[in-house]
């Protein structure tokens, strides 16, 4: 496997804004291998546990046994918790919050 079944979420022309658009997020990385998450194409209630959209994607993404890299440069910007969990993911063996896209390519290409 390479590097080519690798796509950022902006490169499959989508955003998370809400659980509802979870389905097409994992129909969209069906044939991947691995999929970057950059904070930008993130809605804001993923950095806010309470709502549960982090959980709820992160749930579906393992169901599908998907290599999932999360870049984030700071992790602590959104709050005390979402760094622990952060921090907590440091070396998840499926999905990993990095600091930059050439840290999340270089994970991934080490475990695909």
């Amino acid at each position: 496997m390479s590097l080519e079944s690798v796509k950022t979420l902006s490169e499959l022309g989508l955003k998370l804004n809400s659980a509802a658009d979870i389905g097409d997020l994992i129909g969209a990385a069906y044939d991947l291998d691995a999929l970057i998450l950059h904070e930008s194409d993130l809605a804001p209630d993923f950095f806010n546990l309470r709502t549960g959209l982090l959980g709820e994607l992160f749930q579906k993404l393992m169901n599908y046994r998907k290599l999932v890299a999360v870049v984030i440069p700071d992790f602590a910007a959104h709050g005390e918790r979402f760094g622990e969990l952060a921090y907590e993911h440091s070396n998840h063996p499926q999905i990993r919050f990095v600091h930059s896209e050439a840290e999340a390519r270089a994970w991934l290409g080490a475990n695909l």
